[in-house]
């Protein structure tokens, strides 16, 4: 179940704001300027479907994005459970960081925890299968996959290098809780 808690930046024991309410986390992140939403596949998804069903299966959803950001590229990647370098592909993105575009991810399986450094608050959103985070250009931010990652999801760049973090040089990250 998706989630969304809010704390004070200066103090990860100070809750804000706590929600599991699909419509009241995309209300709370679209104040934000945050696109929060959940998507249904046209078509049965499993384990064996390839990356370019999946694209196809959600073709509607990505097009109609693709449309409003003006994204260039999409595609999927993967993660299974129990990869050897999961520790390390996990430090990658434990750190504050920005991007020169938006961060536009959506899980078809699995989650993963979006960090978000706005107005003095971390917006922590947990996503789920099913939802669509869009983290716009320049917002200050990190991402957990957890300890023993498992998740597929699709992503949507305007960039045609993919992602490219420029950190903050912020220690924020290291003061609140991880996705385990």
């Amino acid at each position: 179940m998706s989630q969304l808690t809010v704390f004070n930046d200066n103090n990860a024991d100070d809750i804000l704001f706590h929600s599991d309410d699909s419509n009241a986390i995309a209300t709370k992140l679209n104040a934000v300027g945050v696109r929060f939403e959940q998507w249904q596949a046209n078509a049965h998804i499993d384990e064996t479907t390839s990356h370019d069903a999946i694209l196809s299966a959600y073709a509607d959803d990505i097009e109609r994005i693709k449309r409003e950001g003006g994204y260039q590229t999409v595609d999927v990647i993967s993660l299974a459970k129990g990869n050897p370098n999961a520790a390390e592909l996990r430090g990658k993105f434990l750190f504050e960081h920005t991007h020169s575009e938006d961060e536009v991810r959506f899980f078809v399986k699995g989650q993963g925890l979006f960090c978000l450094h706005v107005d003095n608050k971390v917006y922590q959103v947990l996503c789920q299968q099913g939802d669509l985070i869009s983290v716009p250009e320049l917002t200050p931010h990190w991402f957990d996959m957890g300890s023993n990652p498992e998740f597929t999801a699709i992503r949507l760049f305007n960039n045609t290098e993919g992602w490219v973090a420029k950190s903050t040089d912020s220690a924020i990250a290291n003061d609140f809780p991880l996705l385990d």
